[in-house]
């Protein structure tokens, strides 16, 4: 019997480099993370996906690795690394791991041999040329800060090609033998105990390279049924979340017949989702889940808000987009490569508790696995003065005391600044705090985890959208065994009194979770009430023997 445990999943992404500091040298480290598992527990979370925790020279905040076999010292030891994973066994708990290999560091002795030796085993691990192509200035992936994808190498007499940074050579994924390795690296964490990977940029990882052309050839799938049988047969219940920003229709290719990747970030339908916060209209997260293809019975989309990197908007129009700037990002500072935001969820939202609550209330009941960022449980801001993506990559923050909390640390030695001013410096947002406050942020999220994981129609229902007579109000009904929630979002400031069209033969609503939930409706034939950014989760009630028809 195959294990669809990630169905409904809690995850939360976790940097072990900011999250809790267990030695206090200024840096977050698995013991640290290990004492802070009953926090997550305690939250509901199911599952921690961490961020790249190699030796790395840390120069893209380790995803440039060294070595995929170890973890940085700064972290710990692979020794901590397996007492983390006790622990988290212990609590109920699965772990991911982020798995990068669309490219390396050029620290990894595999491109040291490679640029060193044209004969050297691992030459052909890279993908190099004599001349450097004509279309070198071309898909770059981080417009206005990597010039090229192409960088000569004095040692080697050739260029080789980067994706990303001029740091990051790409492997070379044709290459039997590299895929070969990849195995090798999934089989040693499986080893350890790991519950699978978080594939970083899977579409150019699996694009053929060789081809000497932009956009490269075409995409290797292949790759990813091999990956998905090595997996599978290493360890059934293990998973692969792949981070793929693709067309809809690019969709099935990732999922196969169920024999390829089992999730996906769904990309398309997170940028709707803030087009409608930015334009208080519903209609564009009806409209992009409509494109989206049905997926195989064991595939799985993974919802989210936010994630590491930049709020990536590229698949938006550019009148689109600019109205999402207006409304999240007015400031150019607070953009990134021409096509996101780089700023946290709170401080987008203006610090409104009502919209911050809603867009969490979508992340929970929208079908697929929620996926929460660490920090996003409290609403904790951002660091523009950071560059790049390192302005959402502040530490956590647990407490009033000093350093948040994080680390014992002179302030100076800590990885990175703590947010200390503002209205979201740690002396008035962390966890300490919310903990004793009935209605906080964090007590709110522990609620509605709760409420989520007590609702398994939302991660493995089948999901229909709900006609209503407010173009602002969003209503879907998730269906699984028989029975059905329905999620009803005001994307609107003002209040309004909505008609839904139930699904037949409705009768009696059962309220589950939502800000008004003594506001009961007397029966399916009722307009609901909303606030401005309500949202409610109701539980439908059938009786066969009546239908119902309630949208004139």
């Amino acid at each position: 019997m195959i294990d669809l445990w990630y169905k409904n999943a809690v995850i939360y992404a976790i940097e072990v480099r900011t999250f809790a500091d267990g030695n206090g040298d200024g840096v977050g480290d698995f013991r640290g993370l290990a004492d802070h598992l009953p926090y997550l527990a305690g939250l509901g979370v199911t599952c921690v996906w961490l961020l790249p925790f190699y030796p790395s020279p840390e120069r893209d905040d380790g995803y440039d690795v060294q070595d995929y076999y170890g973890v940085n010292p700064r972290y710990g030891s692979l020794g901590d690394f397996v007492d983390f994973m006790h622990e988290a066994n212990e609590h109920g708990i699965r772990v991911i791991v982020d798995l990068v290999v669309n490219h390396t560091s050029n620290q990894h002795p595999w491109f040291q041999s490679a640029r060193s030796d044209p004969n050297s085993p691992y030459r052909d691990w890279y993908i190099w040329s004599k001349h450097k192509p004509k279309d070198a200035q071309s898909g770059v992936a981080f417009p206005g800060v990597q010039e090229s994808t192409w960088t000569y190498d004095r040692k080697a007499h050739a260029y080789y090609f980067h994706r990303f940074y001029d740091f990051q050579p790409d492997l070379n994924l044709k290459n039997p033998a590299v895929r070969e390795e990849i195995e090798r690296i999934m089989g040693f964490w499986i080893e350890l105990g790991v519950s699978g990977f978080r594939l970083d940029a899977v579409p150019f990882m699996i694009e053929d390279k060789t081809k000497m052309m932009l956009p490269a050839g075409p995409p290797q799938y292949e790759y990813l049924v091999d990956f998905r049988r090595f997996l599978q047969w290493r360890r059934g219940q293990a998973v692969m979340l792949a981070e793929a920003n693709v067309l809809p229709e690019e969709v099935p290719n990732y999922f196969g017949d169920g024999d390829r990747m089992h999730m996906l970030f769904n990309f398309w339908v997170n940028q709707r989702l803030f087009l409608a916060a930015a334009d208080e209209d519903a209609r564009p997260v009806r409209t992009a889940w409509h494109d989206l293809p049905e997926l195989p019975a064991t595939a799985q989309w993974a919802e989210f808000l936010r994630v590491h990197d930049e709020l990536d908007l590229g698949r938006l129009s550019p009148a689109e987009r600019e109205r999402c700037y207006q409304a999240f990002a007015p400031e150019p500072r607070m953009r990134l490569y021409d096509r996101g935001i780089r700023r946290r969820l709170a401080p987008m939202m203006g610090g409104d508790r009502r919209r911050i609550e809603l867009m969490n209330s979508l992340l929970f009941t929208l079908q697929g696995t929620p996926v929460i960022r660490y920090g996003e449980e409290i609403g904790m801001g951002d660091d523009l003065r950071l560059p790049e993506r390192l302005a959402i990559r502040t530490p956590m923050q647990w407490s009033p005391e000093p350093n948040a909390g994080f680390s014992s640390a002179p302030p100076e030695k800590l990885i990175r600044p703590v947010i200390s001013d503002g209205p979201f410096g740690y002396e008035r947002v962390n966890v300490a705090t919310q903990r004793l406050d009935q209605n906080s942020l964090l007590n709110w999220t522990e609620r509605a985890i709760r409420a989520r994981k007590e609702c398994p129609e939302f991660g493995w229902g089948r999901l229909t959208f709900l006609d209503t007579d407010e173009p602002a109000v969003l209503a879907h009904a998730c269906t699984w065994r028989g029975r059905t929630l329905v999620g009803i979002h005001n994307f609107s400031h003002a209040p309004c009194s909505v008609r839904i069209k139930w699904p037949e033969p409705t009768t009696r609503l059962e309220p589950v979770f939502g800000r008004t939930l003594d506001d009961r409706l007397r029966d399916a034939s009722s307009r609901l009430d909303l606030d401005g950014y309500d949202y409610r989760w109701l539980r439908l009630a059938y009786e066969p023997h009546r239908r119902v028809q309630t949208l004139e």
